[in-house]
């Protein structure tokens, strides 16, 4: 990361924490001050460990920033300070950090950019696990999702990434001797996030991503000095497919051939021929897109006239090491027409290694794909053509000639009939008539006599020869007629198909950006183009009229410039919708791309190859080659369909939006239901006792005095808890709540949430070997609060609330449930989700219940805005039991202020 005008980035990748990623970029510091670099710590965690303090000490650091968030103290760096400063080289600790809410930047990452735009060189640390693109994988292995992530591109445009290795059994004896965490917190670390397994996983995602960007930066070597020759650097598989029945077949090969290897790639490609619309089988192909994927594969497409070169191009631009092919499907007579791929693929692959894998179709006949669209003769067959027309009758009479004797002329008649029935085949009718007029003309000079001479002196052999010319121009002519009307139909049937995919889009209900990238991926390798891009005209609020290009609903006026109905440079007509967008409009709007795919899309109409109206206001542009005429019907079908999606989307947006307002108009309406009921009656309480109190013409005793002062404190207190609760629930809907991760004990958090129930009202059962669970300790204490309040409030006399903790039965053990169990009447099994929707409360309360149905929603909200979950279950025996499930830490925390939080943007 950085260009001439900004500084550069250099990471240390770690596969966990602990390997020595802050101790190295430490190490750097120093050798860079030893050459007399400005080097200056604008944020670094020593982590408590005595040799990275001793490296820590020697440099100059920044102070940090301290902030206040829900009365709790944090520290960030003091990014304006570090700016002011200006140093040379920052040293920034972490950079998959979540700041503190209320910070200029969410994240860490974005903090090193702005430094990185002031000219100011970084070197930052980063875990492999913190990757974004890795969170899923990350989780699979150790059970832990990664709250704190940072973008891979930040990472991979980084100037220099070096990799930090440990040996997992190395890092496991450094975790034991206290080297990386205080001694209490060993013997979590080790039993959970340190295990060897997941060591060893982490360390292979950490050596194959650094693997990754050292291929990004071969290839771009090998692109720069124009290198094709292979370098098998890893093994990478190419399966060519054509949309055929045998392609899952060759996809399952391919992968077994890239399973033998560790890091091997398995890349399938589909050449699209450049030579008309040429779409292969929707489904065929849509399905081995999917299996390829499946086997952690990638599907591309290219577009190439010449099949065997487009696919060797191809293998070589990835640098492939070995090419699977499958067995030809032709006949053994198509033989004669070339060796085909396969054979050509293998001749001309150099050192590339191929494959030619045998299936159930083999010599099974090559079937015309759905959904291709056969186009003209093409250049191949016209030259045939031509050929069998000119030149096919001197060559037929040099063998008649070259034979012994002079045969007569119905012989060569019927020969030379058969070639020009053979032109007309091949080339069409031209040819054929070519053929017919040279052919009468070499039997006249050559075959009827008197020979040598174009006089015929028998009257037969003139009708003959009349009869053969007639005949020949009628065959070519039927023949031609036959030929097309089957392209016609062909045609005509893929089209239908085509259109049938379309119609199926619509009855399927797609939608969303993908549904439409899909569609223009279809429309591009349909008609075999290089890009294609969906076009959006935006007008400025002073633009009227449709864009530049398209004509206006009425005629108008054009300022002289323009006609008034075309594209012009005039203003654009008068008054009412006609005229064209003059020069005003073109300055107030402007061309956006909705969607597109492949490489280098057209970003306005003029710009494409071919344009097609999609909308009032959308192009559907592609670029590769000039369309003819009869290939855009069937286009204007897909720039309709592509148009119709983006309207849905919208709609949908739209309908989202709906649903949201919708949402928050019936929280209102509750929420004035519950200030008109459940609000006031606690006001009445408190009024009705304050105004006793302060009445003259009674005598309170100081008993009676003691009992209103409780009832107002009682009052009050429902009051607070109730605004809160409605508070609580706003700030949940409008992502007002950001999660402050930190590692904590359960001990210190539960009995912190009990301090309003009685102390018979609850038994806590908490074991002493609990792990360290990863939350924010003040979300969870309300949670806990919420939820204890409301099993005592259901639970018998006598029946004490239990709270009891342990360990997830999980592999990893990576969870702990805790449980508030209840011998209440419980919930019935259809009511259980019910009970966390916001103002409602299920119908077994009791009559005397307080509250306006918040505290369950609330409590479920604050869990999972902490990475955890809450659940309702029966009770064995009767009763409800909540269940929390919260996430452990990931290893013991690396400082008491390191915090991880996903805050809603």
């Amino acid at each position: 990361m950085g260009t001439s005008h900004g500084g550069s980035l250099r990471i240390y990748l770690g596969a966990a924490p602990g390997v020595g990623k802050t101790y190295a970029m430490l190490g750097e510091a120093h050798r860079r001050i030893a050459r007399g670099t400005d080097v200056v710590a604008a944020y670094v965690e020593d982590h408590a460990r005595p040799r990275t303090r001793e490296l820590l000490a020697g440099l100059e650091t920044v102070p940090r920033r301290h902030v206040t968030h829900r009365g709790a103290q944090f520290t960030e760096m003091d990014l304006d300070a570090v700016l002011a400063r200006r140093p040379k080289v920052a040293l920034v600790d972490e950079l998959a950090h979540t700041n503190v809410p209320g910070s200029r930047h969410a994240k860490r990452w974005q903090d090193v950019e702005e430094l990185l735009r002031a000219g100011i060189d970084v070197v930052s640390t980063v875990n492999i696990q913190h990757l974004e693109s890795l969170g899923d994988v990350v989780e699979g292995i150790t059970g832990v999702r990664q709250q704190e992530t940072v973008p891979d591109e930040v990472v991979r445009r980084a100037a220099q990434i070096h990799l930090v290795d440990m040996d997992p059994d190395a890092l496991r004896r450094r975790l034991a001797h206290g080297n990386v965490y205080t001694p209490d917190r060993v013997d979590a670390a080790l039993s959970h996030y340190f295990r060897p397994g997941n060591l060893t996983a982490l360390r292979e995602l950490a050596l194959l991503w650094t693997a990754d960007r050292v291929d990004e930066y071969l290839l771009r070597y090998r692109a720069e000095h124009g290198i094709a020759a292979t370098w098998q650097t890893r093994e990478r598989i190419v399966v060519g497919l054509t949309g055929g029945p045998e392609g899952a077949t060759l996809i399952r090969r391919a992968a077994r051939i890239a399973a033998k290897g560790s890091g091997s790639e398995l890349l399938a490609v589909h050449v699209v021929r450049s030579d008309g619309l040429a779409g292969p089988a929707a489904g065929d192909l849509a399905g081995q897109r999917r299996l390829v994927e499946d086997l952690g594969g990638s599907y591309h497409s290219v577009v190439g006239a010449d099949i065997p070169a487009a696919l060797l191009d191809f293998a070589r631009g990835v640098d492939a090491t070995q090419v699977v092919l499958g067995s030809s499907r032709r006949k053994a007579w198509q033989y004669v027409l070339g060796p085909g791929v396969g054979a050509t693929v293998a001749r001309e692959s150099g050192d590339i290694d191929v494959h030619i894998v045998t299936h159930e179709h083999v010599a099974g006949g090559r079937p015309r794909l759905p959904g291709r669209l056969p186009i003209g003769l093409g250049r191949a067959r016209a030259v045939g053509g031509w050929l069998i027309g000119v030149g096919g009758p001197p060559l037929l009479t040099l063998l008649l000639r070259a034979g012994t004797g002079t045969p007569g002329l119905t012989t060569p008649l019927l020969l030379f009939l058969a070639l020009t029935v053979a032109a007309a085949l091949v080339g069409g009718v031209f040819p054929a008539i070519a053929a017919a007029l040279v052919g009468s003309l070499l039997l006249n000079y050559y075959f009827a006599p008197p020979t040598h001479t174009f006089t015929i002196s028998d009257p037969q052999n003139l009708l003959a020869l009349a009869i053969f010319v007639a005949v020949g121009i009628s065959v070519a002519s039927v023949v031609d007629l036959a030929a097309r009307r089957a392209q016609q139909a062909a045609r005509s049937r893929a089209e239908t198909e085509i259109l049938g995919y379309l119609a199926g889009a619509v009855l399927r209900g797609e939608d969303g950006t993908d549904s439409i990238t899909a569609l223009l991926d279809r429309v591009r390798e349909t008609f075999a183009m290089e890009s294609a891009a969906l076009l959006e005209f935006t007008a400025g609020p002073d633009a009227g009229g449709p864009p530049a290009g398209e004509p206006g609903e009425g005629e108008g006026e054009n300022d002289g410039k323009g006609d008034g109905g075309g594209r012009g440079a005039g203003d654009g007509g008068g008054p009412g919708d006609g005229g064209t967008t003059g020069d005003g409009g073109e300055a107030a709007g402007g061309w956006s791309t909705a969607a597109s795919v492949g490489p280098h899309p057209a970003l306005e109409p003029e710009a494409a190859d071919v344009e097609v109206p999609a909308g009032e206001r959308l192009v559907l542009a592609l670029n590769g080659r000039v369309l003819p005429a009869e290939d855009r019907r069937v286009l204007v079908a897909f720039a309709a369909q592509t148009a119709a999606l983006l309207e849905r989307r919208r709609l949908a947006e739209q309908a989202a939006r709906a649903r949201r307002l919708a949402e928050g108009n019936r929280i209102r309406t509750a929420l004035l239901a519950a200030v008109s009921h459940d609000l006031r009656t606690p006001l009445a309480g408190i009024k009705a006792a304050v105004t006793s109190l302060r009445s003259d013409e009674v005598d309170w005793s100081e008993e009676d005095e003691a009992e209103l002062l409780a009832g107002i404190e009682t009052g009050a207190d429902r009051l607070n808890h109730l605004i809160g609760n409605l508070l609580d629930m706003s700030r949940l809907r409008t992502g007002a709540v950001h999660a402050l991760l930190r590692e904590v004990a359960l001990e210190e958090v539960v009995p912190a949430a009990l301090a309003d129930v009685p102390a018979d009202a609850v038994r806590l059962e908490l074991p002493e070997a609990l792990p360290l669970v990863r939350v924010d300790t003040g979300l969870l204490e309300r949670a806990v609060a919420n939820v204890v309040e409301n099993a005592v409030k259901y639970s018998p006399p006598g029946r004490p609330v239990v709270i009891r903790a342990d360990p997830l039965a999980l592999p990893d053990g990576t969870r702990v449930e805790v449980r508030v169990i209840d011998r209440g009447p419980g919930v019935p099994e259809e009511a259980k989700d019910l009970v966390f929707e916001p103002f409602q409360r299920y119908g077994d309360a009791p009559t005397a219940g307080t509250g306006v149905g918040l505290g369950l929603a609330v409590a479920r909200g604050f869990t999972e805005a902490t990475g955890g979950t809450l659940t309702a279950e029966d009770t064995p025996g009767g009763g409800l039991s909540m269940v929390f499930t919260l996430p452990t830490a990931p290893g013991p925390a690396p400082a008491p202020e390191l915090r991880e939080a996903a805050p809603e943007r």
